[in-house]
């Protein structure tokens, strides 16, 4: 199994950003998993969905047999993944479903009306449910409304972590997230 570790726009340096590098050198010295990926995606600020997503198919190989973590923009581009593509797993941390009225994330193509309604039922599908999501209290970016709505389209559990703001330094949630998806048992919500 891989983990495919998807970082959040502005990131010039994935290893240097936020918890990406300590995270993937936290896998591999674990060595849970066969691969762990965390590459600096082309077109890094902006992060468009055309180019991010097949980025994601054919550089970083993301399959039936990847556990993908996606921060913040890098949340939203494996959800629109997944409307299309299988994977094990997802981890989304700090996710949004609406561009909250910023020109730069309409421009990115994500988000409807412009990217399309989103398919709740085909990522849900093409996960099995297996799909957790991690959003902190004090996000100063993206209020809770919006990852709340996020796992209530998908029928999933939200793990509300106090003072994380914006996920922007490594801790043990992550991890352990991670190892929930990995093994299947993310919390699954109401159906």
């Amino acid at each position: 199994m891989r983990l495919v570790i998807l970082p959040g726009n502005g990131c010039d340096d994935v290893l240097q950003a936020n918890w990406y590098g300590w995270l993937q050198q936290r896998m591999q010295r674990e060595a849970k998993f066969d691969e762990v990926v965390a590459e600096t995606m082309p077109d890094p600020h902006l992060a468009r969905r055309k180019i991010w997503l097949p980025f994601m198919l054919s550089t970083l190989a993301v399959d039936t047999s990847t556990v993908v973590i996606g921060h913040s923009s890098g949340a939203v581009a494996a959800l629109r993944f997944c409307e299309e593509h299988r994977v094990h797993g997802l981890v989304l941390v700090a996710a949004c479903h609406t561009d909250l009225g910023e020109p730069s994330e309409t421009q990115a193509g994500y988000y409807p009306p412009s990217g399309g309604e989103w398919r709740w039922d085909a990522i849900r599908e093409n996960t099995a449910g297996n799909i957790l999501l991690l959003h902190s209290n004090n996000d100063p970016f993206i209020p809770l409304r919006e990852p709340r709505h996020v796992a209530e389209q998908l029928k999933v559990e939200l793990r509300e972590i106090p003072g994380r703001s914006h996920f922007f330094e490594p801790c043990e949630e992550l991890v352990e997230a991670v190892y929930a998806v990995q093994a299947g048992v993310a919390g699954k919500g109401e159906d």
